[in-house]
């Protein structure tokens, strides 16, 4: 399969903006569509394909499909994760190009590193918010979400890169929105518990 520029980076932002939001899905897929022949990996991407790399990955993403949807661990995973989803998009969406294109690898690395970092920042301020409810359900369906949008972007990526592009720019139209409402949502929730901290304080006898 050969793949013109427009596929290429189609495929690296698809591959930047999952890990953002599933980053052992989109290593464990990936992987599993170069083992079975589905797609013709970029060199830089084959290692995905190795039983080795497939087992690892396959095991972080059964733990993370679980962790992902309790309340509270969630947002911990998230957290722990910041330092991780983010340079491997870039590292992703370099390996699309590998090290004969430099510049464009660059460019892609930039662009999947930006794209990692607003789905990992719209969906961590979003399940943060969604904790502050009690009931477990929406905490559930936006990990459903999540796991049902990844494969579908991924494979728009390779099979329709124009309409992926389309869907990108909608995704992140909402996303910055929700990162907007729940970022000012959570600003306010966490003054509110601070003066209350604080009054309770100051009324408790010493």
């Amino acid at each position: 399969m050969n793949l013109d520029t427009t596929q290429l980076m189609a495929i690296a932002a698809g591959l930047g903006w999952a890990s953002g939001l599933r980053l052992y899905a989109v290593v464990f897929l990936t992987g599993l569509a170069g083992y079975l022949g589905w797609v013709d990996l970029p060199s830089g991407l084959q290692v995905l394909q190795s039983p080795l790399m497939l087992g690892a990955s396959g095991l972080m993403l059964f733990v993370e499909f679980f962790a992902d949807k309790i309340p509270g661990l969630d947002t911990v995973w998230d957290v722990l994760h910041t330092l991780v989803r983010i340079p491997a998009g870039a590292a992703l969406a370099a390996a699309v190009f590998g090290t004969d294109h430099a510049t464009a690898a660059t460019v892609a690395a930039l662009l999947g590193g930006t794209l990692a970092a607003t789905s990992h920042v719209a969906k961590a301020t979003t399940r943060a918010a969604a904790n502050t409810s009690p009931e477990p359900f929406s905490n559930i369906g936006l990990s459903l979400l999540g796991d049902g949008a990844v494969p579908v972007m991924l494979w728009l990526s390779w099979a329709h890169p124009l309409v992926f592009f389309g869907g990108l720019v909608l995704a992140l139209v909402v996303m910055a929105a929700l990162i907007w409402v729940f970022a000012k949502f959570l600003r306010v929730l966490a003054r509110r518990f601070t003066r209350s901290a604080t009054v309770n304080d100051e009324v408790m006898p010493r």
